[in-house]
């Protein structure tokens, strides 16, 4: 099984508002980037857009290490999201789970792969999470400016 590390970051300009989102796979020494954005969104949809295009960017099954800045992210996938499915997708609150849609879609691609999942410190100099903070403030910053994403 092929060994893959995938770096992924979002952003928003404003919380709603125009947001981006970067990954960076790299298997070896091959690296791909990718970036897109959305006009309306918020950063944790972004962060999560982050992984999920990552993972679908992969072929065939693979073993994955993912590092990203998102709590959200990394908790909702390891420690929540299981709490989710058996309550009916409420939250301990009785509230339903935002962004549900985007979970459902980052549970059935990560399925295929065995994935652990890695939470670094964002701004703090580590150097894949500053490429991918960049793809991602760039792409948010090219919607925000009304220009077509291209993705």
């Amino acid at each position: 099984m092929k060994k893959v590390e995938i770096f992924t970051d979002g952003a928003c300009k404003g919380n709603p508002g125009p947001g981006g989102w970067g990954t960076l796979l790299r298997m070896g020494k091959h690296e791909k980037e990718l970036s897109g954005g959305e006009e309306d969104t918020t950063n944790n949809r972004m962060e999560m857009t982050a992984v999920i295009k990552g993972l679908g960017a992969l072929i065939e099954p693979c073993q994955v290490e993912i590092y990203s800045d998102s709590k959200y992210v990394i908790d909702g996938i390891t420690k929540w999201v299981e709490g989710w499915k058996r309550k009916g997708w409420v939250t301990a609150s009785k509230k339903p789970v935002r962004n549900e849609d985007l979970w459902h879609e980052l549970i059935e691609v990560a399925a295929r792969h065995e994935i652990e999942w890695h939470w670094v410190k964002g701004h703090n100099g580590h150097v894949e999470n500053e490429r991918v903070d960049i793809l991602a403030s760039d792409a948010a910053d090219k919607i925000a400016a009304g220009e077509p994403e291209a993705e």
